[in-house]
Formats: C-alpha cells, sequence, structure tokens
C-alpha cells in the first residue's frame, strides 16, 4: 500500500476529515498489535460482540494518525478521519480496488476445510525463489483477513497465493468479487464450519464460486460429490484431480505407507517417485496438492523433489509436555473436529507408552447431527483401545455409552480439573483434544511436571527435516547413528530418542550405560551403542541389551568377564574404536593382530569398527582429516581380514558428513546437525533450528540515569531508561559471562542488551523506550539471535551452549 487519505477515500466512496494529503502504507485493524506507527491507519471494526471504535483513543495514544471508523467519535489533535459506511465493506472494496491495480499478477486462490493453510504455505515455500510472490499471512482467509492480504500486494510482485474461507452461505459471493483467481485449488472437504449450511451440497456449491473465473482448478477429488459438481459446473476449465481414488489425475501409485520405499505418484498416467518421512494421510494429500501445481507451472521432477524435500513444518503446532506422575501429555486444541482428530490420533501412533487416556470435550460448529456425530467419534475413539476417557461439555456426555474402557464426564474444564480424577492417571499418554472456547490448556497447566516460565521449545519435525538434509548426502545404502548423549545434546531423552526410533534411525549412541538403560526403560528397542562403558556399568549394559564401544584391551576383557558372569555364551556385539589420530581413545595400528586373536577366542562379534575426526569442520585441516580416513580405512581392513568377517565402518559426524561424503562408509554419527547447526554454509541455509529458548518479562522498572542496576552495581543507566527483568540465570544455563552488554535476546525480533551481572534465577534488560510491556515473551535463541550467535556471546561453542540448560528448564516438544 501507498495511498494518501484523499485517494483512499476516492477508491472507496469515503468521506476524509483532516489532512487529505496523510499518507498510508498500512492498516491496523487490533490495538494491541499496534508497534509501530508509522504511516498506518487504525480500522475500527464493529462487530456484533464487539466495537472496534472503543479502541480508538488506545491507537491515538500510540501515536496512530489516521483513524478509519463509521463514526468521528472524538475530536484529537493532529489526527485524521476516514469516515466510511461499512468498515468491512470499506476494507474488501479498497482491497478489490487494490488488486485492480496490478492487472499483470499471477493468482492462485486456495478454499477448502481442511489443508489451506499448509498447502498455501508450501507452494509459498516452492515458489518464491522463482515468483517474487505474496501470499496470505498466517491463516487469514476471512470476510477481513483476505483483504488484508490481498492490500500487501506491490508493484515488485509476480505471483499472489491467497486462502478464502467461509463459515456461512453468502460469503464467497462477497470474496469472489474481490478476489477471482487464475489458478483455483480445493483442498479436503470436511466438517469443519459446517453447521451454517443446510447440506453437505450447500457447502460444496458455496465454495466452489471462488473458481467461477479460474482458467485451472486443482481439486481433492477422492469425494465423489465434489467430482460431480466440478465436472457439472466447469465445462470450459481445466480441470486436475488428486487424491487417493484410483480415477484421480494425480494419486498414489505404490505402498505410500512403506517408509522402506519412495513414494510413487502417477501424474496422468506418467510416474513420478520422491522421498516422504512423514506418511500420515493428510500430509500426503497436502504433498499431492503441491505436485499438482507445481507440475502445472511446468516443474520438471527434478525440481519438484528438490522442492518437497525443502518444505518446511507450518506452524499448527502439537505440543508434547512431560507430566506429573511419569504421564505424556499431548496437547492438541488447534482445531476440533472429525478430521482433526483422526490426524491427532494418527501423531499419538509414533509415540510408545502404552497407556492412553483422551480427555475431548464437544465438538462444535459442524453441520452434522449429534447422533451421528458421537457415534462417528466414539467409533475413532474405540479403535485407539484408551483405558480412559474423559468428555467434557454438555453434548458429548450424553453419549457416554457409546465410548469404551473408563468413561468420566464433566460439563466444563474447571469441573474436570477440580474433580481430581486426572491425578489418578500414571505412566501414561494423554491427549487434551478440546474445541477452543472449552480452554483446554488449563489442563495442560494442571498435568505438566515443570511450571518454570522459562522453556526450550524443541521442534521434532525441523530435527527429522535436519537429519534429511544431511541424508540426502548419503547413498541410500548407508545407515544412520544418531547421537543422544548428554540428555540428546540437553535437548531430552528419551522424548527424543522415540522420535528418531519411529523415524528409523539405525542406531543410537549415548555416552553412558545410565543414558542407555534410561532409554530402554522407556520403550526404546533401537540398538544403542554405550561410547565410553565404564568398568561398574558392564552388568547393566548387558542386563540392558546395549552394546559397548571397546577401545582397550582392558575394556575388552572386563566386559568379556562380565559375559562369563552373566552365563552369556552367544555372541555379544560390541563396537570396536580405532585410534587414528586423536589421540584420546582406541586400538593402535600394532595392537589389531593382537585384538583380532583375543576377538576370535571370546563370544564376542565386532558389529562395528569406527573411528573419530577430530578436525572434520576445519578446513584448514583436511589434509590431517584425510589422514584419519586413510589409517582408519587400512586399520579397519585389515582387522576385518583377520576376523574373516566385515562389521560396518564410520567414522564420519556431522561435519564429516557434509565435508567427506565420499568418505561415508557404512554409516555416519550425526549430532549438532540435528539441531540445525553446520560448519558448512551452504548447508546450514538449508537446516531448520530446532531449538527456541525463551521465557518471559517478570517486571519491568523505571531506571533513572546514574542508577545502578544488579549485583555490584556493575552497570550504570547513562540516560533514563527502563530495565526487563527475565526468569532466568546462570542456574539455567545463562553465562555470567554475558553480563553488562557482552550478550544478548530478542524481543519482538529485536536485540536487547544484558545489563548488570546475571543472577542465579534471574537477569536484566535494557529495553530503552521500546513498547514493551510485562509478560511479553523472550527470546534468548532461535533464529536471531541463533543458537550459534549465542554460543558466540558465551565465546563457546552450540554443544556447551545446549548441554549447559538446566534440567529445571522445562522442555516442550513440538510437532507441526
Amino acid at each position: 500500500m501507498n495511498y494518501t487519505a484523499r485517494e483512499i477515500a476516492d477508491l472507496t466512496d469515503s468521506t476524509v476529515i483532516g489532512n487529505p494529503d496523510a499518507r498510508i502504507r498500512s492498516i491496523a485493524f487490533d490495538s494491541r498489535t499496534i508497534f509501530s506507527v508509522k504511516e498506518k491507519a487504525f480500522l475500527a471494526i464493529n462487530t456484533s460482540k464487539n466495537r472496534g471504535e472503543k479502541y480508538i483513543p488506545a491507537t491515538v495514544e500510540k501515536g496512530i494518525k489516521i483513524i478509519i471508523a463509521e463514526n468521528k467519535t472524538a475530536d484529537y489533535e493532529g489526527v485524521t478521519w476516514i469516515i466510511v459506511k461499512n468498515a468491512v465493506a470499506f476494507l474488501q472494496k479498497l482491497a478489490a480496488q487494490h488488486l485492480g491495480g496490478f492487472p499483470e499478477l499471477k493468482t492462485i486462490g486456495i478454499t477448502g476445510s481442511n489443508g489451506k493453510t499448509i498447502v498455501k504455505e508450501w507452494l509459498y515455500q516452492s515458489l518464491w525463489n522463482e515468483f517474487s510472490t505474496v501470499k496470505s499471512p498466517k491463516s487469514f482467509n476471512s470476510q477481513t483477513g483476505l483483504p488484508f492480504s490481498l492490500l500487501q500486494i506491490n508493484e515488485n510482485h509476480e505471483l499472489g497465493i491467497f486462502e478464502a474461507g467461509i463459515s456461512r452461505p453468502g460469503e464467497m459471493d462477497i470474496l469472489s468479487s474481490i478476489f477471482s483467481p487464475e489458478l483455483g485449488i480445493l483442498t479436503h472437504i470436511g466438517t469443519a464450519h459446517s453447521a451454517n449450511f443446510s447440506s453437505e451440497e450447500e457447502l460444496i456449491d458455496e465454495k466452489l464460486k471462488l473458481f467461477n473465473n479460474s482458467k485451472t482448478i486443482i481439486f481433492n477429488g477422492d469425494h465423489p460429490l465434489v467430482r460431480q459438481k466440478i465436472h457439472e459446473k466447469f465445462n470450459e476449465q481445466k480441470l486436475i484431480s488428486y487424491g487417493f481414488h484410483p480415477d484421480n489425475d494425480l494419486k498414489p501409485a505404490s505402498d505410500w505407507k512403506n517408509h522402506q520405499l519412495d513414494i510413487t505418484v502417477s501424474h496422468f498416467g506418467i510416474p513420478f517417485s520422491f522421498p516422504m518421512l512423514q506418511r500420515d494421510e493428510a500430509t500426503l494429500m497436502n504433498a499431492l496438492a503441491v505436485i499438482a501445481v507445481l507440475r502445472e507451472l511446468q516443474f520438471d521432477d527434478e525440481q519438484i523433489t528438490a522442492k518437497l524435500n525443502a518444505l518446511k513444518a507450518v506452524e499448527m503446532r502439537l505440543e508434547s509436555v512431560n507430566g506429573i506422575r511419569n504421564n505424556l501429555v499431548i496437547n492438541d486444541s488447534f482445531n476440533l473436529d472429525i478430521d482433526s482428530l483422526k490426524i491427532a490420533f494418527q501423531f499419538i501412533n509414533e509415540y510408545g507408552k502404552a497407556k492412553k487416556a483422551l480427555i475431548l470435550t464437544d465438538i462444535i460448529d459442524v453441520r452434522d447431527q449429534p447422533d451421528d456425530l458421537y457415534r462417528n467419534v466414539s467409533q475413532l475413539v474405540n479403535e485407539q483401545n484408551f483405558h480412559s476417557v474423559f468428555l467434557v461439555g454438555e453434548e458429548i456426555p450424553k453419549y457416554e455409552y457409546l465410548f469404551n474402557g473408563e468413561v468420566f464426564i464433566f460439563t466444563d474444564t474447571q469441573q474436570l480439573i477440580e474433580s481430581q480424577e486426572l491425578n489418578q492417571i500414571e505412566n501414561s499418554l494423554i491427549l487434551l483434544k478440546g474445541a477452543r472456547k472449552f480452554t483446554i490448556e488449563k489442563v495442560k497447566n494442571h498435568l505438566e511436571l515443570q511450571k518454570h516460565d522459562t522453556v526450550l521449545e524443541v521442534n521434532l519435525n525441523a530435527i527429522i527435516h535436519n537429519i534429511n538434509i544431511h541424508r540426502a548426502l548419503l547413498k541410500p545404502e548407508t545407515r544412520i547413528m544418531a547421537m543422544v548423549k548428554a540428555y540428546s545434546y540437553g535437548l531430552g531423552g528419551y522424548e527424543i530418542a522415540e522420535f528418531l526410533q519411529h523415524h528409523h534411525i539405525d542406531y543410537l549412541g549415548v555416552a553412558y550405560a545410565d543414558e542407555g538403560a534410561d532409554l530402554r526403560k522407556n520403550g526404546i528397542t533401537t540398538p544403542i551403542i554405550v561410547m565410553n562403558p565404564e568398568q561398574h556399568s558392564y552388568h547393566s549394559i548387558i542386563d540392558f541389551n546395549l552394546e559397548p564401544e571397546i577401545y582397550s584391551f582392558r575394556v575388552l576383557e572386563k566386559f568379556y568377564e562380565a559375559l562369563q558372569q552373566k552365563g552369556i555364551s552367544k555372541q555379544y556385539p560390541v563396537h570396536i574404536k580405532l585410534e587414528t589420530g586423536m589421540h584420546r581413545l582406541g586400538f593402535k595400528t600394532p595392537e589389531l593382530d593382537e585384538l583380532a586373536g583375543k576377538l576370535k577366542t571370546m563370544n564376542l562379534k565386532a558389529a562395528s569398527i569406527f573411528s573419530h575426526l577430530s578436525s572434520a569442520d576445519d578446513a584448514e585441516e583436511r589434509d590431517y582429516t584425510l589422514e584419519q580416513i586413510r589409517i582408519f580405512e587400512r586399520n579397519a581392513s585389515a582387522l576385518s581380514c583377520s576376523l574373516g568377517y566385515q562389521p560396518i565402518y564410520h567414522i564420519l559426524n556431522t561435519s564429516g558428513i557434509v565435508s567427506f561424503p565420499e568418505y561415508q562408509f557404512d554409516m555416519v554419527r550425526i549430532g549438532i546437525g540435528m539441531a540445525g547447526i553446520s560448519s558448512d554454509e551452504q548447508i546450514a541455509r538449508q537446516l531448520q533450528s530446532a531449538v527456541v529458548f525463551k521465557t518471559v518479562i517478570s517486571q519491568i522498572s523505571e531506571v533513572e540515569k546514574g542508577e545502578s542496576v544488579g549485583y555490584n552495581r556493575r552497570f550504570r543507566a547513562e540516560e533514563n531508561t527502563r530495565i526487563a527483568t527475565i526468569p532466568v540465570g546462570y542456574a539455567d544455563g545463562i553465562p555470567r559471562l554475558l553480563s553488562n552488554k557482552n550478550g544478548y535476546v530478542a524481543i519482538h525480533k529485536k536485540l536487547y542488551p544484558i545489563v548488570g551481572n546475571v543472577c542465579m534465577d534471574m537477569m536484566m534488560i535494557d529495553i530503552g523506550t521500546a513498547k514493551i510491556k510485562e509478560g511479553d515473551e523472550v527470546i534468548i535463541f532461535n533464529s536471531s539471535p541463533s543458537l550459534q550467535q549465542f554460543a558466540d556471546y558465551c565465546r563457546t561453542i552450540p554443544y556447551e551452549v545446549l548441554t549447559s540448560i538446566s534440567r529445571r528448564v522445562k522442555r516442550i516438544y513440538i510437532k507441526n
């Protein structure tokens, strides 16, 4: 946007009171989110539930100089008013006029019940570097959301991707008059927002209005009525269907649930294969929509595969946190309908808890009759074998008799919490699935183990994305060992291991036997290598079926002695460490013959032979690294020859995978790369930050010039300022080294210095005059500052930063 008040008034038949030349580059409709007032107007939207005009004084106080409203509510010095008949209609008309000013813009419009936002975001990720692209922010797709999205268009844009969502009849008539896409996409039609439509047919007819002037329509063809309606209504447009039904133009042509195989799809009879790790129906359906669009835009197979591999998770998140009484709490309260319930049930199958409990509220805003709705819901729930089900609301408790197992009923969330029934659950997975009106997050707060406002948020999707970036450098048959030692580099123990196990990681690596035993106790069955087996731990290693690293004759003989004491006669797998130049642990070249001889006389089998690179991330030490690899290859071959069989060879760590992929041998080991760290700039750009360390502001204080802050008065204000205190300190993993502007944190995406000495449980931030309030979120590291930047503040490496984060910091695990 770049209009004067007069130009906007002329475009929308409105009236200007004040300065007609006042310039407007953006419009805000939520007074709480205004942090910049330059050339910004506030649009007061009056609804049946709220009146935007009552927030005008607050916006003027913040510095807004242009108000768009249906009424002039007061006289403010220097404020220009644009008086409109109806605020929403004004916004829609302005958006239509604005879009009309860019006739060359290619447009993609997306509607449907489920998947709109993900498909939109994935298309943007696939196309932004091919075209200058504008898109709907977040899930802005409503009567106001779509117009706000369209107002982002400027003269540099070549492509626009926009969502259009409706909740009642007549709304698409308005949206389609504003926006008529050249290429239309219809995603899955489900039960979301169906309550206001007399029939499913009416719902479909309403959504299809968006495509009346589209040249091409790409649609989910699995729904028979959708197929029928589209072929009846659109005779002249190009139609492309996608989905699982064999009659679709784009469909799976292989066993897509088999994780050992790439997915093969047929596009008008022509096969196309691509790797895909997450295999639930919703994800694959969204991927098919993206493939159909990319095909239509003439991208070839290689380009499409690269774009699919680069897709990032979309923020529609499922949270898991450790709960009291050894429970795992899964919070999936983003939305609630039959379709999202199915997806939630698919997700919880990834977890290894034997016992499961469900907290489920009324399903609202759907068209289905309650009898039919809850009969379907109960069938889905009963298939999951929950040991207890908690039904919350006014409707769903009436159908208690349909649910299997132990069923409890409550009228609201508070009654559930006060009942104490939740306190009887232990050693279970607890799924929270509630409509937003029930504020199900209160149950999560009640059940979670830790209440600390400072949290480490771990994005599991980002971890698997980062593994896949490294996997792309490997041969398909090369195995991957994930290092989960030191509490998975501070990210968490069994939670990370369980996720990696679900995604078929070949080996897990821990430092000590206790770490491996803890994983086994939590249901991890993947082979686990103990990299530093201590003498007193050998019996535990055997008891928990762990596989020790053998690096000396002492360790070899002591472990063999422990096997004999346990009466183990079958061959036990061990992993032989070779010394190749790091001079830390391992057998040296002159010891190999003796080693082979001893192994032959023992009931031990070398499952792998390996070594460790000291400087794979240092380009200046490339020759030394190559010498290490040469020694390893020579000695491993000699040992294998003496043994009469060839174990798995592995020497590459995360940096080695990137810098020396030609020496991947049979297996590689990935560690810090899972968190999104790489010494290679090109790879680093492809990785996602998997970890967010964040907290909130406890208090903001006014500090005058000359006053001191913190212990020993090490910081004195050079001018009047504001100091924010946050509840995180060196007991949480923030080194005292960061005191007095040696480190920075981010608030509202801007960096602010740490001042005063870092305390055990708190530290202080100089926020100056920024529009920041108590309770606002503070990012210690994520993207800015990044983990690497934060490590630089600490004058150390990301490994030390992550492993220094205290166990008292709550870990939250995110899946999208």
